[in-house]
């Protein structure tokens, strides 16, 4: 029998709680929410202008997808369950 597979696994876990690599919250574009209410939910929630909500609607509506926080795990498991309250697709993982 060999231990290598459990020391890889160790390792693996060793790294992620080491290394402090930010976290970010993504929203994904969805057939369902009007623009202006993605853009409304970023204000609101956020607090973000005018001009930055629309341009990371954009970048939702465009490119599928768009970071809109980033920070500890912890605020970002915040900021998904608050979008998700509001309807948004939204998910959160590790910055690369």
């Amino acid at each position: 029998m060999s231990i290598a597979p459990a020391e890889l696994a160790r390792t693996d876990i060793a790294e992620d709680f080491l290394v402090d690599r930010p976290w970010i919250t993504l929203v994904w574009n969805d057939p369902v929410n009007l623009m202006s209410y993605v853009t409304y939910v970023f204000q609101t929630y956020f607090g973000y202008s005018r001009e930055k909500a629309e341009k990371l609607m954009l970048d939702v509506h465009q490119k599928g997808r768009a970071v809109v926080s980033n920070g500890p795990r912890e605020k970002m498991e915040l900021d998904t369950e608050a979008l998700q309250g509001y309807g948004l697709w939204a998910t959160f993982q590790k910055d690369d």
